[in-house]
């Protein structure tokens, strides 16, 4: 998994409440279990009009936010069914970090396995952060994950709270897998142990 520390970007202000999975990722296109390829469809019903050509209204379809990192959010972002394609495809047009008053649980857990950060703060800071993101692309924010702060384009530094293991992991670049891998001397040591005390048993490979 790719490591957060600090992200420099361009934020997108989609204020929008109870955004679910499936705007951000529609059903007909569940039958992938590829990660790549996906951020070309996050929003598609929003992007995208019946015959394939952009919406102009879209903020991800006007050129400062094309290449966007960083999402401004309205309440209960990612709300709906728990597909993992959502941050899947986020993560793959390059959303590194969603900032919101209040993320849907599943949702807000999956971020943090596909290297995606998401900060809760209060909606009046939200609000700010959105005024800032709708001066498009000359105006960026910083997000420091060690240091827990947002800088605004007019200096400002906002803090935020993140779960300390979670921090911990983002800033490492460790999924689930990740996290076990850091313990295989152990588990090598313990099936060696295994294999000579119980050799009855099958082995493990």
């Amino acid at each position: 998994m790719e490591k957060f520390t600090t992200l420099t970007g361009v934020a997108a202000p989609l204020p929008l409440v109870n955004v679910d999975t499936d705007m951000i990722v529609p059903g007909p296109f569940l039958k992938t279990i590829e990660r790549t390829g996906l951020g070309k469809i996050i929003f598609y019903n929003m992007r995208f009009n019946e015959d394939g050509s952009e919406k102009p209204d879209f903020v991800l379809n006007q050129d400062a936010y094309r290449n966007a990192q960083l999402l401004i959010t309205g309440d209960n972002f990612g709300c709906g069914s728990s597909r993992e394609h959502a941050p899947w495809g986020l993560a793959d047009f390059g959303i590194r970090c969603i900032i919101g008053p209040a993320f849907a649980d599943i949702f807000f857990n999956n971020c943090f396995k596909n290297s995606i950060l998401p900060i809760v703060l209060p909606q009046e800071t939200v609000d700010q952060l959105a005024g800032d993101a709708e001066q498009g692309a000359n105006a960026t924010l910083t997000v420091d994950l060690e240091a827990q702060t947002i800088t605004r384009p007019n200096g400002d530094v906002i803090n935020f709270d993140v779960d300390e293991f979670r921090k911990y992991c983002l800033l490492n670049g460790l999924d689930d897998i990740g996290l076990t891998l850091q313990k295989d001397e152990k588990i090598a040591a313990y099936e060696k142990t295994r294999a000579a005390e119980r050799s009855w048993l099958p082995t493990t490979s």
